[in-house]
């Protein structure tokens, strides 16, 4: 018996002679090659059948005259061009002529007779239509051919055929290959011979030291698979890579497949749905089916919650869902093959809370493995990644670049890296320099600058002041996240914006967060204060501290009346609230009272700061963009961010990310001094 349980499995012999596969294609072209030659022929009768549907034969001219004379026809038609004439038959007369019924040959049938002279045969014919052997003769000059008559028969069905081909090519989709829908029931996945095809490994993966290590087992798996079996060890069949979006779970997912060098196939969830009932049933089969004929291999599905999603959260009417059925043959195959076969399945999805539950149980997906958004660190070695093909000029600082982009995945860093070469390309720069880089996060984070839009001066007053208020509130609130710049020129859809570099907390107390809800009413506050009047500008401040309220009060039991209590749900069809009504009353009038109590607050530090405020606001007016050294020399240092003003400092232009580590200050206070000798220098 052999080793292999691929090679006989079915219990027949391997060196049966193998019969070829019937194809249902052949028989749909049997089909219409059979009606279209009745349909020309006219269904299998002896006489053909002409264009007008009538059955017409052909004859001698003396046969012709022989009709005429012995009262068969009932009128001639004489085509002059061909020198042709048709004698259509009496009805009474059919059988002596056809050997039909009338019924048999249809209506005015005829007999095609070729002639010679037209002036005898013109003779001819009067004389006998004078005896009234014949009603009438006439004339046709029409020139006819048989090849167009045939085009003329076959043009409806070739239509009918090419319409039926272009609907099912067009329901097919591509998917299968050749064959169209009837292939459809086969998989979509891409499949790489060898993974290292790819040209992806581990060292093309920056940061993720947790994930890599991860998945670095099945690595080892797949490469000395008999290490683990001689144990009685079992690797994990599946791995799911869970995270943001943009923080490299695909890619992850590819370096796996370079470095263990075995087949990867590569699909989306979505390539599993189809119009066709079964389909994504069916192709969930024969992707197992293919992937334990290269074993060992991998399995990689991206954006699994297309068809992963649990079963108990579809509201789906229908008694026989399509993504159900999906499901459950995945289920099925997941848990069916052997558990050293050699088959590992990855799968990636931002929305893991929305996976059934049977889906991410052990012996399935055996591992949940978080890809969480860059640190300090890792996006360092990000931007090494990424600056590798770009031209870069000796100002540019990897360390300052990766402090100044706090909360950015890996993909939000490429396109860092790609838009700040365009802007360097946009102005004929030889190289891309540290500015071209504060533009790119300017513009990725605040949208395009449109120095273009008209304002009135009352409206760049009431921005500025605006503005402002943020500045001046969030310097004098001590968990406030520490000022970069601000600016009053437009970008995207907002008149003016306040830079920050927020922290990189862990877990955030309830003093940060009333911090940072009142310097985000900083801005209202200010121009209720010093205008008079409120308006629309601060619509999207209200939003964020109105969620941030509700979820510190519902969410996070950081309320007065309601301590300790959290009524998050994570049920998304469940439209009933986790709370009475009685409830949602305290939360609302909790929200309000905090609000209302930040609101002031903020009104009263921009009171005590107003000859600051107001100073910053006309600089703003004039200058248009500051930044937080403009706001030191205003109000002063902030006493209980010593650590923070130091790394501020570190460049002119803009701030970068306060950092905890004592290695970083002192890294940041080593390079402000070298600037400032340069430019003592200069």
């Amino acid at each position: 018996m052999s080793n292999n349980p691929r090679n006989n499995t079915s219990g027949k012999d391997n060196n049966d002679p193998k019969m070829p596969r019937f194809n249902m294609n052949w028989l749909y072209i049997l089909i219409i090659t059979v009606l279209s030659i009745a349909f020309i022929t006219g269904g299998g009768n002896s006489f053909g059948l002409a264009a007008g549907g009538a059955t017409q034969t052909d004859a001698t001219y003396t046969k012709f005259k022989q009709y005429v004379d012995s009262g068969y026809a009932s009128n001639v038609v004489v085509n002059n061009s061909e020198k042709k004439l048709k004698m259509y038959v009496k009805a009474k007369h059919i059988r002596d002529v056809f050997n039909q019924t009338a019924q048999q040959t249809g209506d005015k049938p005829y007999v095609n007779v070729e002639y010679g002279s037209t002036d005898e045969l013109e003779k001819y014919l009067t004389e006998v239509q004078k005896q009234g052997k014949i009603l009438d003769f006439s004339y046709e000059n029409k020139s006819s051919s048989g090849i167009f008559d045939l085009l003329i028969n076959l043009a409806f069905p070739i239509f009918i055929i090419a319409i039926w081909i272009m609907l099912f090519r067009r329901m097919g989709g591509g998917s299968g290959g050749p064959g169209g829908v009837f292939n459809v029931g086969k998989s979509k996945a891409r499949m790489y011979e060898k993974g290292n095809d790819l040209g992806i490994t581990f060292k093309d993966v920056a940061g993720q030291a947790g994930a890599k290590q991860e998945v670095q087992e099945i690595v080892e798996f797949l490469k000395n698979p008999k290490k683990y079996t001689d144990l009685g060890g079992k690797i994990p069949k599946g791995a799911l890579l869970v995270g943001p979006p943009g923080t490299g779970k695909t890619l992850l997912a590819k370096a796996v497949a370079g470095e263990a060098g075995v087949p990867f196939f590569s699909m989306s969830g979505s390539d599993f749905v189809e119009m066709f009932v079964g389909v994504g049933a069916s192709r969930v089969r024969d992707l197992f089916r293919q992937a334990k004929e290269k074993s060992p291999c991998i399995i990689f599905i991206d954006e699994i919650d297309a068809v992963g999603r649990a079963r108990s959260k579809n509201p789906a009417m229908g008694g026989n869902d399509e993504r159900e059925n999906t499901l459950n043959a995945l289920l099925t195959e997941m848990d069916g093959f052997g558990t050293n076969s050699g088959v590992i399945i990855l799968a990636a999805t931002n929305r893991v809370d929305m996976l059934d539950s049977a889906l991410l149980r052990a012996g399935r997906f055996d591992r949940e493995i978080h890809v969480d958004l860059p640190d300090l660190t890792e996006r360092k070695e990000i931007f090494q990644v990424h600056l590798r093909p770009i031209k870069v000029d000796e100002t540019v600082d990897i360390d300052f670049l990766s402090r100044q982009t706090p909360g950015f995945s890996g993909a939000d860093i490429a396109n860092v890296c790609n838009e700040a070469a365009l802007i360097a390309a946009r102005r004929n720069g030889k190289s891309v320099g540290k500015q071209d880089f504060l533009d790119a996060v300017d513009r990725i984070i605040g949208g395009l600058e449109k120095k273009t839009k008209v304002m009135t001066a009352a409206e760049k007053r009431s921005i500025a002041l605006h503005e402002a208020g943020h500045a001046t509130v969030s310097w004098f609130c001590q968990y406030a996240n520490p000022l970069v710049k601000v600016s009053i020129v437009p970008r995207g859809q907002a008149l003016g914006a306040a830079w920050y570099l927020p922290e990189e907390r862990q877990i955030t107390t309830k003093e940060q967060m009333l911090d940072e809800m009142c310097a985000l009413l900083g801005g209202r506050a200010a121009e209720e204060l010093f205008t008079g009047h409120i308006s629309t500008g601060a619509m999207n401040d209200l939003e964020r501290a109105t969620k941030s309220a509700f979820g510190m009060i519902a969410y996070a039991g950081m309320s007065d009346r309601l301590p300790n209590i959290c009524y998050y749900n994570n049920q998304e069809y469940q439209f009933q609230r986790p709370y009475s009504d009685t409830t949602a009353k305290i939360i609302d009038d909790e929200v309000l009272k905090m609000i209302n109590g930040q609101y002031e607050r903020a009104k009263q530090l921009l009171t005590e700061h107003k000859e600051g405020h107001n100073q910053l606001a006309e600089l703003l007016i004039s200058r248009e963009v500051i930044f937080a050294e403009d706001v030191e020399r205003i109000f002063g240092p902030r006493p209980w961010v010593s650590r923070s003003q130091e790394i501020i400092k570190e460049n002119e232009s803009s701030t970068p990310k306060l950092e905890d580590m004592p290695e970083a200050v002192r890294l940041a206070q080593e390079e402000y001094e070298k600037n400032k000798q340069e430019d003592n220098k200069e």
